[in-house]
């Protein structure tokens, strides 16, 4: 059940992920962080972190929502989920790196939340909704 739930939750992560990247947030970003963000994107280290929080999402939200059959624990937990990992992130960065803005921080902790959310729920979607053969 793993492979099947990470095979339909990675591109969907990647996707969602990218339109907040690269249209809606890359001024927001440029604004507030610019001097610390890189010319290049350091693609190995963005595919590790993709690879890793996805597997957490299948393995600590996704796959308990759907042995259970309840698709809003996929939508709270995968919420809470994401503000926890993203919280590792910014907070940490809030706590120790020298001029750290705090509106960066809110912003990624509600979208860490609201993508988590959105890419469980949707995993959890199309895989009940393909029937038991395929995520069983």
């Amino acid at each position: 059940m793993f492979i099947k739930l990470y095979a339909i939750a990675l591109p969907i992560f990647f996707a969602i992920d990218m339109i907040w990247l690269r249209l809606i947030a890359k001024n927001f970003y440029q604004s507030q962080i610019g001097a610390l963000i890189r010319p290049d994107v350091n693609w190995i280290a963005a595919i590790i972190f993709y690879l890793i929080f996805v597997a957490g999402l299948v393995v600590f939200v996704i796959m308990p929502a759907v042995d259970k059959g309840i698709w809003t624990q996929t939508l709270f937990l995968g919420a809470l989920f994401g503000l926890v990992c993203y919280a590792t992130y910014d907070l940490t960065n809030l706590a120790v790196a020298k001029n750290w803005p705090l509106l960066v921080t809110i912003i990624d902790l509600i979208w860490g939340a609201v993508l988590a959310a959105l890419v469980s729920t949707a995993t959890y979607l199309i895989a009940t909704k393909t029937g038991n053969i395929f995520y069983r």
